[in-house]
């Protein structure tokens, strides 16, 4: 198996696991693996070409979907809410 799809196996066994930790901390791994995605999917699209790195992009977005949403709609400036899990004692 080439480099870039034992990282992005790696990768993906890591965002399994940040996946089953408390939602309070996952926020520093979660934030990590998703800076590293778009390097890792290029990385892919370099060794194996366009169709991989389509499927890896598919696959990245449905695994971060959620975070996606949220720092699309703070950059919209549309209203968002945290998950009970992550809001203060009130």
């Amino acid at each position: 198996m080439s480099l870039s799809l034992t990282l992005a196996a790696i990768w993906a066994i890591l965002a399994s696991f940040v996946a089953l930790m408390p939602m309070r901390r996952q926020y520093a791994p979660g934030v990590t693996l998703l800076a590293l995605a778009p390097l890792m999917i290029g990385f892919i699209g370099v060794q194996h070409g366009f169709l991989p790195a389509g499927l890896g992009l598919l696959a990245f977005l449905s695994m971060f979907r959620n975070p996606l949403i949220y720092f699309y709609k703070k950059a919209m400036g549309k209203p968002v809410e945290l998950p009970k899990e992550l809001q203060g004692d009130s």
